[in-house]
């Protein structure tokens, strides 16, 4: 192998194994293709929308799957992960409708034709920025199998999926108040538009009697503009103060409309004073109310939110500037009773955060009762599993309680709406235009003009496909035979509803199982302070520039380091990754400069275990403990276990100590097989995690190009736990790791050699020390050990207790003894005071009830080091003999 460069250069491997990979295409899945394969493994990608660009979310996400599918791809099964993108139909159309914008130009001038075309080149020009962002990552996915979600092949899979459903009774059409965007100017699923908390008021509006002007009712609103559309008034028919007046009549103020008072079981009688408007046109509940008492329905308000001439006076004005012009209008006629502040939940746009209005409109639903209960059904039977499993009840209670899904959008970019109609309105449901003319013809006798909807499908209505409409469905093809169900899917809590539940019931409903066998859900990526990143808060950290930075894979290791419920993360804890991988490098230059060719085996067989010495026999079997964690730890997606078990085994374990005590023996080749062996499979272990630097440095020892994840991943050899060798060596490294505490202690300098007197009855560890005497006089700078009795009397040593053996380092020449007491004692006092006033502090009501929560727990934390340095000088003072 050539030598390795004195310093590990991230871009320059990273660009290197992307263009390897490039020509290559090692992550290609085909069925059967890996010999003796286990059998397919089969991940979908969380199908980023086109307009995206890599964010901290997409980092995690991708890097948890792609440990996966190196791991499973390295165990032998036949791996695929399938990639691709979604046409995100309002953020896409959004962002082509603004630069139309900047040209003077509305979508509807360009005309639709054109404004496809516009949407389409766009598409073409910066549709893959995220996918070439995802390979920087280092995601290995079958690329060459790349899907859109309206791309030829995929839409038809959507049409076709329409169809069907709409011929098993499941999807209707009809007139129902659904949530709209003013802005989007489209319908959004309740999934869509979120309810967010926000500091309203609730006005009290007095509707006088038609008989008896003088007196009134009152009802209570948090919308008061909407009282435009009122068309009654409801009470409790148990409420004893308007038995009487139920079918009187009232007017309703600012326009002299006359409105009858109704009863109904829905009105909450203790809710205001137990009398409520009645808007059927703004109000999902009113809405069903009209229907039970067949009130007219009055709609106010213009797609963009504007008031329209059902307003009246009002008609032209913005929805909030027609609140304010109503209150006013109220209290200067003498209709406003009262105003009182009120919290309620308001819907908002998930795109553009908009305020939505529940509206009236003719949409296409789907019903989801009956998929629902066949989701619920497999779901209590253990498909999908979810992790973690705190995500079970929600998912459950989700299912139980579905409403009907509102599936079109007034919107064009996305997969159009197979439904065309005749000019008396008859709608035929049909997979082409042609199709529809002969149905047409079938039930009119005759041809006439159709016209498609206009309106598109909602973006969700096409990913809810993505696990078997990826691989070809409808067609029967070997693919989707063979790669389907896949195995898990990693995704955010957030679109349980939007998307994974959805997935269950499409898997379901057409390909008769569930999509996936487990559901991941991973944290959410936070600042350190623990608020959510967001380009608004300011807090956003870029990936692309943290891989300029550190490397690809110094983002994925501290990430997934530093990952659990959610994922904290700051610039500094990625020096983490870029510090570990140097580690690597290090580590692998230094072996590969000192050892044979013949040295460099990568099966345990053959070494000669029975002839190696402690250390190596130790090394062994720790990586054979680490292996059997990792594994187990991967299998259960506990990828940060995992990772830790390997950043210690690596770190502390080879390098610190083992590579530290054979630097001497690096003439014995069987030393040399096991410090190479060991590596190289290590390597092997820490590839699904940080795949660019484990795979440059596999090759480099290799001396060809080798693509890492097609190894074989490494299995545990029973025979090579040594239980002994790892007990002997506990009291070796317990031993050093005292001695070296008590230098730091007593400021002795890390160059100055040490007499030290170890004391021990235990004969068995006797021998042991001082058949590996030479390790303990390097490891712990000892310039020569004696081996002593209790009686042995030492004046200005200090003692130490590691395990059975004591241990006893004079001071008097190496240390100044009272200038180190007066030190410690000093750092003593200081630490006392400052852990004095901090827990004071603590224990103040007055500052715990106002500090913020990340200053306490700071403070506690710093009390802890404080209580910890405490206990360490007192252990100093005391090991003073």
């Amino acid at each position: 192998m050539s030598e390795l460069s004195a310093r590990y250069n991230p871009r320059e491997v990273e660009e290197k194994r992307l263009q390897l990979w490039d020509q290559k295409k090692p992550f290609h899945a085909e069925a059967g293709r890996a010999a003796k394969s286990k059998g397919p493994f089969t991940i979908v990608i969380p199908p980023p929308n086109v307009t995206g660009v890599l964010h901290m979310g997409h980092a995690l996400n991708n890097t948890l799957q792609d440990i996966l599918t190196r791991y499973k791809r390295m165990q032998g099964f036949d791996a695929l992960w399938m990639p691709g993108t979604d046409h995100a139909g309002i953020a896409t159309q959004n962002v082509v409708e603004k630069q139309l914008a900047k040209e003077g130009l509305t979508r509807e001038q360009l005309g639709r034709e054109k404004f496809m075309e516009r949407l389409w080149e766009w598409k073409q020009r910066h549709g893959d920025t995220i996918i070439l962002q995802l390979r920087r990552l280092g995601s290995s996915c079958d690329w060459d199998r790349t899907r859109f979600t309206m791309d030829e092949g995929y839409s038809g899979s959507v049409r076709e999926v329409f169809i069907r459903l709409y011929e098993r009774g499941l999807i209707y059409q009809g007139q129902y108040i659904i949530n709209w965007c003013p802005r989007c100017q489209t319908a959004l699923s309740d999934e869509e538009a979120e309810h967010r908390d926000s500091a309203g008021h609730l006005w009290h509006i007095k509707y006088p009697f038609k008989d008896d002007p003088a007196q009134f009712v009152t009802v209570a609103t948090t919308r008061p503009e909407t009282m435009l559309g009122d068309t009654a008034v409801a009470v409790n028919p148990k409420d004893e103060r308007y038995r009487d007046l139920v079918g009187k009549v009232l007017v309703l103020p600012l326009t002299g409309r006359e409105i009858r008072i109704i009863a109904d079981d829905f009105v909450d009688r203790e809710f205001g004073s137990g009398a409520v408007k009645v808007t059927p046109a703004h109000d999902p509940n009113d809405f069903a109310m009209g229907r039970r008492h067949n009130l007219e329905f009055v709609n106010i308000l213009k797609p963009d939110g504007v008031l329209n001439e059902n307003a009246g006076r009002f008609c032209g004005m913005d929805r909030f500037e027609g609140r304010k012009a109503v209150v006013k209008a109220l209290e200067a006629e003498g209709f406003l009773a009262k105003i009182e502040p009120h919290a309620n939940a308001v819907r908002r746009c998930y795109r553009c955060d908009t305020v939505v209005e529940p509206y009236l409109s003719r949409q296409w639903f789907v019903k989801m009762k009956p998929m629902a209960d066949k989701a619920l059904e497999a779901f209590r039977q253990g498909k999908p599993r979810l992790q973690p499993k705190r995500w079970e009840k929600v998912y459950e209670n989700w299912l139980t309680d579905i409403r009907d899904w509102c599936i079109s959008r007034q919107i064009w970019w996305g997969h159009r709406i197979p439904v065309w109609y005749d000019e008396k309105g008859n709608h035929f449901v049909a997979r082409n235009e042609a199709d529809a003319r002969v149905q047409a013809r079938a039930k009119l006798g005759k041809d006439v003009p159709l016209v498609q909807d206009p309106d598109v499908l909602d973006t969700w209505f096409s990913s809810w496909l993505w696990p078997f409409a990826t691989l070809g469905w409808p067609a029967d093809n070997r693919d989707l035979k063979y790669f389907y169900p896949t195995t898990a899917l990693f995704t955010a809590p957030e679109i349980i509803f939007f998307w994974v539940a959805r997935m269950v019931m499409a898997g379901i409903e057409f390909m008769g199982e569930v999509p996936f066998d487990d559901v991941i859900l991973h944290g959410t990526v936070r600042d350190a302070k623990g608020r959510k990143m967001s380009k608004s808060l300011g807090n956003a950290l870029d990936p692309l520039e943290i891989i300029e930075e550190y490397g690809a894979d110094a983002l994925r290791f501290s990430m997934i380091l530093n990952s659990g419920q959610d994922i904290y993360i700051s610039k500094e804890k990625f020096e983490i990754g870029r510090n570990f991988a140097n580690k690597l490098w290090n580590a692998s230059r230094f072996l590969s400069m000192n050892i044979k060719p013949e040295a460099k085996v990568d099966d345990f067989a053959a070494i000669d275990v029975t002839s190696l010495d402690l250390a190596s026999r130790w090394i062994i079997s720790r990586y054979q403990t680490a292996l059997k964690e990792v594994t187990v730890a991967i299998d259960e997606y506990r990828y940060s276990e995992g990772e830790n078990v390997l950043y210690e085994f690596f770190w502390a374990t080879y390098c610190d100590w083992y590579l530290e005590i054979i630097k001497g023996k690096l003439d014995d080749v069987e030393v040399q097989k096991t410090a190479y062996c060991v590596l190289v499979n290590t390597l092997k272990m820490l590839h699904p995690f940080i795949p660019f630097v484990t795979e440059e440095l596999y090759s480099q020892f290799k001396s060809k190009e080798t693509i890492l994840t097609l190894e074989a991943w490494p299995v545990p050899v029973e025979s090579l736990a040594d239980a002994r060798a790892e007990a002997e060596m506990a009291v070796l490294i317990e031993l050093v790791t005292k001695v070296r505490n008590v230098r730091a202690q007593w400021g002795i300098k890390q160059n100055d050699k040490i007499p030290c007197v170890l004391v021990c009855k235990n004969e068995a560890i006797i021998k042991l020390l001082k058949a590996n005497i030479q390790v303990l006089q390097k490891l712990a700078s000892i310039e020569n050990v004696v081996f002593g009795s209790e009686s042995d009397k030492i004046k200005n040593a200090v003692a130490g207790l590691a395990g059975d053996v004591k241990f006893l380092i004079p001071l008097s020449d190496l240390v100044d003894v009272d200038k180190e007491k007066d030190r410690i004692g000093k750092e003593l006092a200081e630490a006392v005071k400052a852990a004095t006033g901090l827990s004071g502090r603590l224990s103040s009501e007055n500052f715990v009830s106002k500090a913020p929560a990340e200053v306490i727990a700071k403070e506690r934390q710093r009390l802890a080091e404080l209580e910890a340095r405490i206990a360490e000088l007192n252990r100093a003072v005391d090991s003073l003999v």
